[in-house]
């Protein structure tokens, strides 16, 4: 104890020195006191006030430093409780004594034996229902047994009343801004992760009851729609009264550019046409928000085939919050100007924000910096993601911490969390792109998928048991599953590579070979002749019996699904939801292929007996794979 007193001690020593240190070079620096050659007024300037935020920031720092408990209070290290790998470890293990011998030897000097303290977390343990008996292995691991009875209830309770989500106290509200795209420029492959990643992580809130607001940043301001608009007045002079048929937005925003960057006459009115746009003019505006729907209805292509809902709030939106923005942060003191610019210097960043360029025009972090303030003031979120590639995360790092700095939130409060994710490559490991080196457009990929779906089902000879109908629906749930599910069962962090041949193989951990899993799982019940009504009888009145290990291990198996979805809540990390269903698909056809549901004559394949217990089996595990399928946006059918 005496040596943490002592190092807080040392550095409080080391921050007044700083601050004296800084002190007197301000004081140097106003009359001009430099060693050597003088510097220019407006370095010494520049200098002296960067040298009053370090002090400003330094300052706040020694004040936390002091208002800090001397003693250090012990808290309590994570829980660590992980599903055993090994039968004879029992169901669970638990670790936290290694753990909590590392914390009691560092804050309060105590040497305790980590079994010392197994043995007595073992023995205040309560008397329970979930658990049969524990074992204190090696250094002082804690194995805990699961009781059958406990298990068993657990499955029927599953059984009657449906997938629960684990239980997270007050409803929360959720703001999650993902996919993104540009108006005026097609939704390419890069759009694909932010799109699905994002979509999923709405439905896993709105599963455990939040409510969330699913939000399309879309870039729908700047100075290119001063082209964009400025070329649509020469092309269609009557856009006012006649829609004008822009068939091909990409073709147009071509054609515009190249004048843009050729044609000076051209360019003046382009910009010209952006200042009118800002000061709302009625023509203006109509031609800016037909340039745009143009945009959304290609959009919305994508969106509808992938099963995507969103609300669109646009850069636009937040424009007449921006000046209030600049003011707020000037008042505040936060706000220096550098070669004309206004700019924010925020801790833990050696970049500074830029609020106003030196043209007096806003920037990203203007209109990022406005939009988080209004997610937090207005919608009042109590969680925000943005579902942004990695390569964003330094800007989002800034604009959270000059959010926090200037007090819209508390982190310990507030969840504002960028869920960052890696680039899609293809199979040469380079950023994905068509053989002419262009960018994969969006629809492009979709139809590529639908296509290949199609022949891998042709392949199996489906076409020839499923009815048309049938058959399309099982192209459509391959093709777009699989497409999902690739992205998603990859660690976001990662890139990945894109390789239809490696998703819509029926092996290992596709979307192909767990739907293929799936419908065989929903077929048991169908080909025993048993029906819904049938189950949910038998749901109230038999008991689920565990006694073959195989049994055993799909029921711990199914009953972990709260605890995966728990997982992702803290760590955003989907793919783990995708190993989980792997697991519990294989431990499922572990089960089947060693535990008889219906038993038939060899000879005759008449059915001689239904082991109703195992088919309740089959029947949980459908049920949670059905809702990781929809969390994921994967939708299977009855027949493939």
């Amino acid at each position: 104890m005496e040596g943490l007193v002592a190092q807080c001690s040392t550095r409080l020593l080391q921050q007044e020195k700083e601050i004296k240190f800084l002190t007197e070079e301000i004081d140097r620096l106003k009359n001009f006191g430099c060693i050597g050659v003088s510097p220019s007024l407006e370095q010494l300037r520049e200098e002296n006030s960067k040298l009053k935020y370090r002090l400003k920031v330094l300052q706040k720092s020694l004040q936390a430093e002091r208002n800090r408990p001397t003693k250090k209070l012990f808290a309590f290290p994570p829980l660590i409780v992980t599903p055993s790998q090994q039968p004879k470890f029992g169901d669970y293990q638990c670790n936290s004594a290694m753990g909590l011998s590392k914390m009691l030897l560092k804050t309060q000097e105590q040497k305790v034996n980590p079994r010392e303290i197994a043995e007595n977390i073992t023995r205040h343990l309560p008397d329970n229902e979930y658990i049969e008996k524990v074992e204190i292995a090696g250094p002082g691991f804690i194995n805990v047994h699961l009781r059958k009875d406990f298990v068993s209830k657990q499955l029927t309770k599953l059984l009657l009343n449906g997938v629960q989500p684990p239980a997270l106290g007050e409803r929360k509200k959720v703001v999650v801004d993902f996919s993104s795209p540009n108006i005026a420029k097609e939704m390419h492959v890069g759009h694909l992760r932010s799109t699905i990643i994002g979509e999923s992580m709405c439905r896993l809130f709105e599963f455990v009851g939040y409510d969330v607001l699913r939000l399309n940043h879309v870039g729908d301001w700047g100075t290119q729609f001063g082209m964009l608009i400025a070329h649509l007045q020469d092309k269609f002079p009557d856009y006012i009264t006649v829609s004008p048929p822009i068939g091909d937005l990409q073709a147009f925003y071509k054609e515009s550019k190249k004048r843009f960057d050729t044609e000076e006459e051209f360019k003046k009115r382009a910009y010209q046409c952006v200042v009118q746009l800002q000061s709302k003019m009625p023509d203006i505006t109509k031609a800016w928000n037909l340039i745009c729907d143009v945009s959304r209805r290609e959009f919305q292509k994508i969106y509808d085939a992938l099963d995507i809902s969103l609300i669109e709030r646009g850069e636009s939106f937040y424009q007449d919050r921006m000046t209030d923005i600049v003011k707020e942060f000037e008042e505040k003191g936060f706000v220096q100007v550098d070669d004309g610019r206004k700019i924010v210097f925020v801790p833990e960043s050696s970049v500074p924000l830029t609020i106003v360029k030196s043209d007096g025009g806003y920037t990203y972090d203007t209109s990022d910096l406005a939009a988080i303030k209004q997610r937090l003031m207005e919608e009042k979120a109590d969680i925000i993601i943005y579902v942004v590639d990695s390569g964003q995360a330094v800007h989002f790092q800034a604009i959270f911490a000059a959010a926090q700095m200037i007090g819209w939130y508390d982190p310990k409060v507030t969840r504002v969390s960028h869920a960052g994710f890696g680039v899609v490559l293809g199979e040469d490991k380079k950023k994905f792109k068509t053989r002419s080196g262009d960018t994969v457009r969006l629809i492009d990929l979709l139809e590529e998928g639908l296509k290949r779906s199609m022949d891998k089902l042709k392949e199996k000879e489906r076409d020839k048991v499923l009815t048309p109908e049938e058959l399309k629906a099982a192209q459509t749930s391959v093709a777009f599953g699989c497409i999902r599910y690739a992205d998603l069962s990859h660690n976001r962090m990662n890139d990945y590579i894109f390789s239809f041949d490696k998703m819509l193989d029926d092996r290992g951990n596709t979307a192909a070979y767990l739907l293929y899993a799936f419908t065989r799982i929903r077929s048991i019940a169908r080909l025993a002749n048993i029906d819904e009504e049938m189950l949910q009888k038998a749901a109230k009145e038999t008991k689920i019996i565990l006694d073959h290990e195989k049994e055993w291990k799909l029921g711990r198996c199914i009953l972990r699904f709260p605890e995966i979805l728990q997982k992702i809540l803290d760590d955003l990390f989907l793919h783990t939801l995708c190993d989980y269903i792997y697991e519990l698909a294989t431990t499922f056809t572990e089960f089947y292929d060693s535990c008889y549901c219906v038993e038939k004559d060899r000879q005759t394949g008449k059915i001689l007996k239904v082991n109703m217990w195992r088919m309740l089996l089959c029947e949980a595990t459908a049920a949670i794979m059905a809702k990781g399928f929809d969390i994921l946006g994967i939708k299977p059918v009855q027949k493939m």
